[in-house]
């Protein structure tokens, strides 16, 4: 029997912490819930899986798309959002980069302060 788990937040590593909390706050609109030295958490409103941000000193910036012999993104955050021009508009106003690789239509890629790179995409059909 697998035991009761629950996922509480998805981990960031960043040169500071602080900082890419602060972007994320301002791209998603969340509330900081703790905010310490090297470790910040973002919480939805609405409760669910959070944000969490961990300074780490020896943070290297992901290459997006991959490279050989350069830093590999762990992992992408997907954010389904109405329409992707308010969206993008928004995501760089509040610090992000549009990626110059786009692979899909209905999905564009954005990299955080951090260089992490995620997804805005809309559902179709």
């Amino acid at each position: 029997m697998t035991p009761r788990m629950t996922l509480t937040a998805a981990v960031l590593d960043a040169p500071d912490a602080r900082e890419l909390a602060l972007f994320y706050q301002r791209l998603l609109g969340w509330p900081i819930g703790d905010d310490e030295p090297g470790w910040v958490t973002l919480r939805p409103p609405g409760g669910g899986t959070g944000l969490s941000f961990q300074t780490e000193k020896r943070y290297e910036r992901p290459v997006w798309p991959a490279a050989s012999g350069e830093q590999q993104m762990m992992l992408h955050l997907d954010i389904e959002v109405d329409d992707l021009g308010t969206a993008g508009a928004h995501a760089v106003e509040a610090g992000a980069t549009l990626a110059g690789h786009q692979p899909q239509d209905d999905v564009r890629v954005y990299l955080d302060p951090a260089g992490h790179p995620f997804c805005l995409w809309i559902r179709t059909g």
